[in-house]
């Protein structure tokens, strides 16, 4: 532990030397350059968020006087001035980190021990904090969570936690559904359950733009083969006051009843009909379309719910990567500091701090895990629409590894080829 003088060692001994929150800035300078209250005050404003550099520029060359005349040698006065002015940039009072460790801690704690609840609160409230819905997903998933789909027979509004402590997204993640069209559709759920796509439509009589997104998230599954057949039968308009329109058209050889109508009444059904053969049926009947496959199924959970709970999109791309000698996030421990490796993911956030006098840090995720690369001001200048435009990179870089805090230094960045598969938004701070 070094501190500036021994003057300090009072007001820095428990944060080691190291000043950490603006009162101990003030004390400092009432300590060492015999300031005011009201010289202190003015130091507290200038260090505050709102700060300017004219305030900050005037209390410096205060504060540099002041040490000068109280007999600091040179070396004191630029360190001690240069602490104060760096702590602008960074630092809060005390209350705050309180506040904050307390937060960390807590969050910290559930994330260990309650985890299912952990997760699906972070999604109900969403958006919210650093990482994207997509990423917390996969975090999850990385930890032993299981996530389940919305479904039109099983999700409510809010995520929740089912009986093997898996988490079931709720239709706040579908997005254009508002929230009281989806309580209308829960309300008519809990009078019974949906046994069809069009009884769906013809109970919650949500728009077509909602039932397709419903329909292509995989959200109607629960009422067709597959995610196409639903989008078929949700382009099919209903007829008004048709006599059969309420009717369940039966699968060759299956037996079905009456059933009552919302009124209660008894509608007209299929069972007032013989048994079907597949020749009776019309050919608008069958849907001719064939499932998505993966890559398909993940654009349009991104497109409909900025999330999935299928494959990561790296997994997919995976095989196509294979002999180019990239590293997976998880494999990165086992690389030697200092060698030169080469990672690839889905860009989910970039950083560009005050402080960080021009680098700019970018996070990649793929199917194991996150991986972070620092860009200098240079490679970034000349690479600027890539790293800013481009949403799945390909790094090149030297690793450094400082206590498993892994980074690589990139000396090349390219876009990485994805095949029009989507991902995660990035969250871009700059």
């Amino acid at each position: 532990v070094i501190y500036y003088h021994e003057d300090l060692r009072p007001i820095l001994e428990r944060t080691l030397g190291v000043p950490l929150f603006q009162e101990q800035m003030l004390e400092m300078a009432m300590k060492m350059t015999d300031f005011t209250a009201s010289e202190a005050e003015e130091l507290r404003r200038a260090l505050s968020f709102h700060r300017s550099q004219e305030k900050m520029k005037a209390v410096e060359k205060k504060l540099r006087d002041a040490l000068r005349r109280k007999g600091y040698n040179a070396k004191v006065v630029e360190e001690v001035s240069g602490a104060v002015t760096s702590f602008a940039l960074y630092g809060f009072p005390e209350s705050h980190a309180i506040s904050f460790a307390h937060l960390a801690y807590a969050t910290a704690y559930l994330k260990a021990h309650r985890a299912p609840e952990f997760y699906a609160s972070l999604l109900n409230n969403q958006p919210m904090g650093f990482y994207s819905s997509a990423t917390i997903v996969k975090d999850g998933k990385r930890h032993g969570l299981k996530f389940r789909p919305v479904c039109a027979g099983k999700s409510d509004w809010r995520c929740t936690i089912e009986a093997d402590d898996s988490i079931r997204l709720g239709f706040c993640v579908v997005q254009g559904l508002r929230q009281d069209r989806a309580n209308k559709m829960l309300e008519q759920r809990a009078k019974q359950n949906f046994d069809s796509i069009e009884d769906f439509k013809l109970r919650t009589r949500l728009n077509k733009e909602e039932l397709r997104t419903l329909a292509e998230i995989g959200a109607l599954n629960s009422l067709a083969k597959h995610r196409r057949e639903a989008l078929w039968e949700v382009e099919k308009e209903l007829p008004e006051d048709d006599l059969f329109s309420f009717a369940k058209i039966p699968i060759a050889g299956e037996k079905v009843g009456k059933r009552e109508s919302e009124s209660g009444a008894m509608t007209t059904n299929a069972a007032h009909f013989p048994t079907l053969s597949p020749a009776h049926f019309r050919p608008e009947d069958v849907c001719p379309l064939l499932p998505m496959n993966p890559a398909e199924r993940l654009r349009a959970d991104y497109n409909g719910t900025n999330l999935t709970t299928g494959a990561h999109p790296m997994a997919l791309l995976r095989k196509t990567l294979e002999g180019q000698n990239i590293w997976r996030a998880c494999d990165l421990p086992k690389a030697k500091p200092g060698q030169i490796i080469r990672i690839a993911g889905n860009v989910i956030c970039r950083q560009r701090p005050g402080t960080a006098k021009g680098f700019v840090f970018i996070t990649v995720e793929d199917e194991t895990g996150m991986s972070n690369a620092i860009v200098a001001p240079k490679l970034f200048e000349k690479l600027r629409l890539v790293i800013t435009q481009e949403s799945f990179l390909l790094i090149e870089g030297r690793l450094q590894n400082s206590e498993n805090v892994i980074l690589i230094q990139a000396q090349r960045i390219d876009r990485l080829s994805h095949q029009d598969l989507a991902g995660s938004s990035s969250y871009d701070f700059h």
